[in-house]
């Protein structure tokens, strides 16, 4: 009986939906409002409620993405990546401007961060192109300019905001597509040479001096514990007073006595490893990894070059963000804006989110499917 029942029927694309991935899901989000309860001090405001909010908007547009015909998410790629793209630009132009940076603009009392929804439109663009030629087609130079200018664009667009961490995510993501399109690996080879040789050029005319000051900071937080180093240290101070089992629940005191900064966005994993401990440290990265093992899974699964790319792009932003934000917090890279992803506070990288798993729940149900209209 099962087997008769259409693809196309909405009942059968319900049941069929990843419910693993979305329960893992639902348990990230779940953790993320207790560590913004505990980050408010025991209170529904100001962060949980918000939060709380987003998840209760963008999960109904993750589950609406999964089930939406695939041919129309094909064909919809680049409209969505330039009209992205464009929000890009105003905000560069014209955006709200806040701790320095010009990353957000104002719509009413909602703030929108273009540049984190990019990083999925531009995997997303990427994915429609590479499907759209010959695999031996890949090789040739002539057809990377394309895809390169899909990446580099707004990667400077990032980077003059200034936003150096969303734009290195977003650069090792579109680089991370072209080796898996099949980007022959002397290409690469020969552009890490030429990254090198231009470090110098970054850090002399590129790099602002508060970026230049975290790389130093890195390298010797102590140099200047009250300013520029007081935040890693503080986080360093938080994570190690937690030991194996944590302080216990909303009893942390970095956390609590607002010794942590951005505890509610950047270094909520510190807030979580004081209160949780190790325990609650390797608890929260096993689930991680197992919503990338997933991930991998359906990419590995999927016929068509479209959906394997999509999926494995949204996996790399995925892992990224959860890379770079607990290696940030415990001292292995210097620190950069990068939040965790379901855990830290924001609407925005909860809708990036959203709209990645989403795309990836589609590509799961349609991994036979064709993806082009008749």
């Amino acid at each position: 009986m099962r087997q008769n029942q259409s693809k196309n029927n909405i009942f059968y694309k319900i049941e069929n939906l990843n419910w693993p991935l979305i329960s893992l899901i639902i348990t990230l989000a779940f953790v993320g409002f207790l560590m913004l309860y505990s980050a408010g001090g025991g209170h529904f405001r100001p962060w949980l409620l918000r939060q709380m909010t987003f998840f209760t908007i963008f999960f109904p547009i993750m589950i609406f993405i999964a089930l939406t015909d695939i041919k129309a998410i094909h064909k919809s790629c680049y409209y969505l990546y330039a009209a992205n793209l464009l929000l890009l630009i105003i905000v560069d132009l014209a955006g709200h401007n806040a701790m320095g940076a010009t990353r957000w603009f104002r719509l009413g009392p909602i703030t929108v961060q273009p540049s984190e929804i990019m990083k999925v439109f531009t995997v997303f663009a990427l994915a429609k192109y590479f499907y759209s030629i010959e695999a031996d087609q890949i090789t040739k130079i002539k057809n990377l300019i394309i895809p390169v200018l899909i990446i580099i664009v707004p990667v400077f667009f990032i980077f003059h905001q200034p936003d150096l961490g969303t734009a290195s995510i977003l650069l090792i993501t579109g680089v991370s597509i072209l080796f898996l399109a099949g980007v022959r690996l002397w290409i690469f080879v020969s552009a890490g040479i030429s990254a090198l040789i231009a470090i110098p050029l970054l850090w002399n005319f590129m790099l602002y001096d508060y970026q230049k000051q975290r790389v130093l900071t890195f390298l010797n937080p102590n140099s200047d514990p009250l300013g520029s180093g007081y935040n890693i240290i503080q986080s360093k101070i938080a994570i190690g007073s937690g030991g194996f089992l944590g302080k216990g629940y909303l009893q942390g005191t970095q956390g609590q006595l607002n010794f942590l900064p951005e505890k509610q966005t950047d270094f909520i994993f510190t807030m979580l490893s004081e209160e949780l401990g190790l325990i609650g440290g390797v608890s929260l990265i096993a689930i991680y990894m197992a919503i990338i093992f997933i991930g991998i899974r359906i990419a590995t699964n999927t016929k068509h070059q479209f959906g394997r790319l999509l999926v494995m792009g949204v996996m790399n932003i995925f892992f990224l963000h959860m890379f770079v934000n607990i290696a940030m917090v415990i001292g292995l890279i210097p620190v950069v804006g990068a939040p965790l992803p379901f855990i830290s506070y924001g609407g925005t990288i909860m809708a990036t989110m959203m709209i990645g798993f989403g795309l990836v729940l589609n590509i799961d149900l349609n991994k036979t499917s064709e993806v082009k209209e008749a």
